[in-house]
């Protein structure tokens, strides 16, 4: 895959957790690099990918983004829970203020606003954090193999990057609920037909071919007629005003 099709006209912000490449005129792909740790997200992680897209909103040359996991297992797994052990055991010095997700939520996604559209290219398993990551992207491609669940309430903890409301609005409370509280996965086939997933890929393998092929569409169109009509379809999701949408639209 090229990585120097069209470079940024900014400098991105500096990253450890995350790979950026450009496979595509107007298109960033972020890639979770943390294949030995399921994808997990540590704290300083949710910070930088916060910082990543951030930049991509400003970014003039980049027009859409695409974020998967590294490898074939996990799309993420949700929080380093092995960095929270020792957190909690007192093996890492404890800063409160770096135990935080930025307000755009788990990933610098969860709970974004932004401007641009994201997609999900769901290589596998999206649980926890990793699932209200998915959420908060606004398409999904996913691998034939690819499963999705929040098994908070099993491990005695609860979801609170946004995910359980957003599934309410997704597919409704009863089989939301279902989901949260018995921590039961689903596949990339039952995700397709709750309308959490817009495409399933041929091949594990090609999930972020297919996820390109959806962003090289968008890229093509007005970045600002996507930006605006992207706002548009964020207000009447998340207010349930379908006169508010039309008249951003129209402001």
């Amino acid at each position: 895959m090229a990585t120097s099709i069209l470079q940024p006209a900014t400098p991105p912000p500096p990253t450890s957790h995350v790979l950026l490449t450009y496979p595509a005129p107007y298109v960033i792909l972020v890639t979770i690099n943390r294949e030995r740790a399921m994808n997990s997200i540590p704290f300083a992680g949710h910070t930088e990918m916060g910082q990543v897209f951030d930049w991509f909103d400003r970014e003039p040359n980049l027009r859409v983004a695409i974020i998967t996991g590294a490898g074939k297992k996990a799309f993420c797994a949700g929080q380093d829970l092995i960095e929270l052990g020792k957190i909690r055991a007192g093996e890492i010095e404890k800063d409160v203020a770096k135990q935080r997700h930025p307000l755009s939520g788990f990933g610098g996604l969860s709970r974004r606003s932004g401007k641009k559209p994201i997609i999900a290219a769901v290589n596998g398993f999206a649980l926890g954090g990793g699932f209200e990551i998915v959420l908060g992207c606004d398409m999904v491609v996913a691998s034939p193999t690819a499963t999705f669940g929040l098994p908070e309430a099993l491990r005695g903890i609860f979801a609170a990057a946004g995910g359980p409301p957003r599934l309410v609005r997704n597919i409704g409370l009863p089989l939301a609920s279902e989901m949260a509280l018995t921590g039961r996965p689903i596949t990339a086939q039952r995700a397709k037909e709750l309308n959490l997933v817009n495409r399933i890929a041929p091949s594990q393998g090609t999930v972020v071919e297919e996820a390109l092929k959806l962003a090289n569409e968008i890229a093509a169109i007005s970045p600002d007629a996507a930006i605006v009509t992207r706002a548009a379809l964020k207000e009447a999701w998340e207010h349930g005003s379908v006169e508010r949408a039309t008249q951003l639209v129209i402001e």
